[in-house]
């Protein structure tokens, strides 16, 4: 005797061995011997052999109409061999049983278990919601196959265009066109970026990167919402002054000028102005939300998305030619360049020169300074005297205001010229760090932000300042020491165009001048908030512009075909290529000191995942003027 039983899901069929009341001793085709509960058991048989039982009932099963089968079911519970009775006229034998069984355990749409081989007809609205629900599965199949063999073929389905954003940068896996994408990129071998821009859906490697920028910290556009205009401040003196800006080819938001005037009796009056929007407009107003939500500009090569609006920049920027509102701290110098007193102001400053790096330095340089044979210059005179008084200021708080050694590099993209790698042709410029002109800017600028920060702390005012102690920088509310710069406090206050803690200071500080109640009480849990937005947000921007500062080096290995770079060693596996910001871990770098340079043979350049590859070739001399190498033509 047979027996066919249910275990583990699986339907069975066995030889009997030992039969007890509730248990069974059995034996399956393949040998193993098993115990098995009687309750357990759907159909015993004695023909066909167990072996054969199930290979033929599923192939008489693949027959059965599963709708007529619904049809000829009554709406009561049934157990599958009474259905066999009356669906084949006839007592059934072990195989049609079985093949019964075997086609309604495979349709649960059409048949609902309600026991071990006991079964009821799912009601009809039921039945029609589940056959609808399969319907649309299937197309839903269809259409991401389709979807997927598109990708493949290298052309963008129609339905990707309005989705391709959150397909690059946050798929929501329930959609076919993440289903689609996720098929074809295991197809392909393919990473998402690579095949919607194989397929048309990106325009370079540029935009993938800009693009996720964007999708996550400007996620309704960089445009500026509708705001009112400014005001004009009223009735503010004007400064008899002949002010000039120093700064790169690119600044447009000018937020810091100098001015020197000779004092009766000897000395100078240096002036250090700050372009004054905090006077345009009110904490809480529309324009001070949007500068609010943006909390600073945001820097990138060839690009930025500036804090404020065009219009307003525009209004308050120290541009040549212009009398704009300022906050003027006046340094009174004497004859041996040292400070005697100071003063705060608000009024209208006259710019006379926006002075450029570009223009100055060949002119105003290590070389010059160091050999008194500066050449004739408007302003010459003035930075002289600027640079003298800023390395007395240096040496007195026993820090330097700028590395000495670092390097700064200026990056200009062409974006009108086209390469194989997208819009733009990139130039990149390395310039010393520490230059006559960088140490007198900084050097006001510490003066300008440390005395302010430290007359908000005389006046019991919060500000936002910049504090360090142990190597450690971090925002406090409440003055502290600055140790990387020697000074007592340090509240940013000098780029209120470009950063949104200087406007907050700002703001805190023209209240302190015309004495009036601070927007920002102490305590305050806006001030404490906005800091800790800032924090992040300007950590956030930061790394993104590193990060970009890194795509277009990979950029210009590509532009210019180099095939081998020269580079310094800075530890173990790590190399900072020569005349580039760009850092790379090379496996095959043998051990070597810190700064050995080395030649290095470029393997592959990764635009979307901006990553280099590159192999260990040789010492190198002392980095050349020309550190990449044109791939020659005999190879």
């Amino acid at each position: 005797m047979n027996v066919l039983f249910e275990e583990d899901g699986a339907f069975k069929a066995a030889s009997i061995l030992t039969d007890n009341d509730s248990s069974l001793q059995v034996e399956t085709p393949t040998g193993r011997r098993a115990k098995i509960k009687a309750a357990n058991v759907l159909l015993r048989f004695r023909e066909p052999g167990c072996a054969d039982l199930l290979d033929a009932a599923q192939a008489q099963a693949e027959s059965i109409d599963t709708e007529f089968l619904y049809e000829v079911s009554g709406e009561a519970e049934f157990g599958f061999a009474d259905l066999a009775s009356e669906y084949f006229g006839h007592p059934p034998d072990a195989v049609e049983s079985t093949a019964i069984l075997l086609r309604l355990h495979s349709a649960p749409i059409w048949f609902h278990r309600k026991g071990k081989g006991r079964f009821r007809k799912a009601p009809p609205e039921i039945l029609q919601a589940a056959l609808a629900g399969l319907e649309k599965k299937k197309l839903q199949a269809a259409a991401v196959e389709r979807m997927c063999g598109e990708l493949l073929a290298g052309t963008l389905p129609p339905e990707f265009p309005p989705l391709l954003e959150h397909l690059l940068y946050k798929p929501d896996r329930n959609r076919l066109e993440t289903k689609a994408l996720e098929a074809a990129c295991g197809d392909s071998g393919l990473s998402a970026p690579k095949l919607l821009a194989r397929a048309g859906g990106l325009r370079s490697s540029h935009d993938y990167h800009l693009g996720r920028f964007l999708f996550e910290q400007f996620p309704e556009g960089t445009d500026f919402p509708p705001h009112d205009e400014a005001g004009d401040p009223a009735d503010l003196p004007l400064a008899a002054v002949r002010a000039f800006s120093v700064d790169d080819a690119h600044t447009t938001e000018i937020d810091d000028a100098l001015s020197v005037t000779p004092r009766e009796g000897g000395g100078w009056r240096l002036g250090i102005h700050i372009a004054a929007p905090g006077l345009g407009f009110a904490p809480g107003s529309p324009l001070d939300a949007i500068a609010r939500r943006r909390l600073s500009t945001v820097y990138m090569p060839g690009r930025k998305i500036t804090m404020l609006p065009d219009s307003l920049v525009e209004r308050f920027t120290l541009a040549a030619g212009t009398s704009r509102p300022a906050l003027s701290l006046y340094l009174d110098v004497s004859s041996d360049l040292r400070i005697a007193g100071s003063e705060s102001r608000i009024e209208c400053v006259p710019i006379v020169a926006n002075l450029r790096h570009h223009d100055i330095e060949p002119l105003f340089n290590d070389d010059t300074v160091a050999s008194g044979n500066v050449p004739p210059f408007d302003f010459r005179d003035e930075l002289m005297l600027l640079w003298q008084f800023a390395t007395v200021c240096e040496a007195g708080r026993g820090k330097a205001s700028a590395s000495q050694l670092g390097k700064d590099y200026n990056f200009r993209v062409e974006w009108d010229a086209a390469g194989a790698d997208g819009p733009g042709r990139i130039e990149i410029e390395e310039r010393k760090r520490g230059s006559p002109l960088d140490k007198l800017v900084a050097e006001t600028m510490i003066i300008a932000n440390s005395t302010w920060g430290r007359l908000l702390d005389q006046a019991k005012i919060p500000g936002l300042y910049r504090a360090q102690s142990s190597g450690k920088v971090r925002m406090t509310t409440v003055a502290a020491p600055h140790e990387g710069l020697g000074v007592d406090c340090y509240a940013w206050s000098s780029s209120p165009l470009r950063r949104y803690v200087d406007l907050v200071n700002q703001w805190q500080l023209i209240a302190l001048l015309r004495g009036e109640p601070p927007p920002f009480a102490p305590k305050s849990e806006a001030l404490l908030a906005a800091m800790r937005d800032f924090e992040l947000t300007y950590a956030t921007y930061a790394e993104f512009q590193r990060g970009m500062e890194r795509y277009w080096c990979l950029r210009l290995l590509r532009q210019e075909q180099a095939a081998h770079v020269e580079a310094r060693v800075l530890r173990e596996s790590l190399v900072r290529v020569a005349h580039l910001p760009l850092v790379l871990r090379v496996p095959s770098l043998p051990a070597l000191d810190p700064g050995t340079a080395v030649r290095l043979e470029i393997e592959a350049i990764d635009l979307m995942d901006a990553e280099i590859r590159a192999r260990y070739l040789e010492l190198a001399p002392e980095p050349s003027s020309d550190a990449m190498e044109p791939e020659a033509a005999a190879e």
